[in-house]
């Protein structure tokens, strides 16, 4: 299946967290949309990783997506080395996706930002030709190279390159996060295990302000925050949106 847009990150549930809301928006015009988790996030200190890919597929259904797999590297351990990049490049070569909306370049936990740099680079190499991959029979891929990689924010905020208002689906964002119940505050997750970071109502609070703020920046109730080191070029003036005037 040929993607309009894929979004790549290190664990299920990152994802929602970033960018669900454009995927649902960009859903709705029509675009075919997926999502690839790079690993189980069997490290997590709540859950496991079977429960974690029952609230994937949880997530998934109320995102309405087309198509979610997940790669299976080592939590906390997969490196932006070749093994990888291959790996990467093949579902890429798979997919063949016009844009990639990726992990942050830097954030908090170390995942993210070495998987915002792997994703980058396999986006880059699956465009030569010279790198040759084979599908799941065998047979030689063509080489593809998406047009635009868009980084989404995690936990860290930067000066965005671009927000995108996504006030029609936030209570359905809402809903994919929620689906994670073993991940974030669920009354509905009753194991006796640890707070964390993202555990306390606090965290979901934070989560809905973020979106506030970005809101703000164009004047809409909710928003999703993007950087990107590609100098973004418009066909015409109505491209650009601004709705605070």
């Amino acid at each position: 299946m040929k993607l309009d847009i894929l979004a790549i990150a290190a664990h299920p549930d990152d994802v929602e967290l970033g960018c669900s809301g454009t995927l649902m928006m960009e859903k709705s015009y029509g675009k075919k949309v997926g999502v690839i988790d790079l690993t189980r996030g069997e490290l997590g200190t709540r859950g496991n990783a079977e429960l974690r890919e029952q609230e994937a597929k949880k997530a998934s259904e109320i995102m309405g997506l087309d198509v979610r797999e997940n790669l299976a590297m080592a939590d906390g351990f997969f490196k932006n080395d070749e093994e990888h990049q291959r790996l990467l490049i093949r579902s890429i070569r798979k997919y063949r996706p016009e844009i990639v909306f990726a992990a942050a370049l830097e954030d908090r936990h170390p995942d993210h930002g070495r998987a915002g740099h792997l994703i980058a680079d396999a986006c880059f190499l699956s465009g030569l030709r010279k790198i040759e991959t084979v599908d799941n029979d065998g047979l030689a891929q063509e080489q593809w190279r998406p047009k635009y990689i868009f980084h989404f924010m995690q936990d860290r905020i930067s000066v965005p390159s671009f927000v995108y208002d996504v006030s029609p689906v936030f209570q359905r964002k809402l809903d994919s996060i929620q689906a994670y119940s073993s991940q974030f505050h669920s009354t509905d997750y009753s194991e006796n295990e640890p707070q964390t970071y993202i555990s306390t109502p606090d965290f979901f609070q934070a989560v809905i302000g973020r979106h506030q703020l970005f809101g703000k920046m164009i004047g809409v109730p909710f928003a999703e925050a993007f950087t990107t080191e590609k100098t973004l070029g418009v066909r015409t003036m109505d491209a650009f949106v601004q709705l605070d005037t």
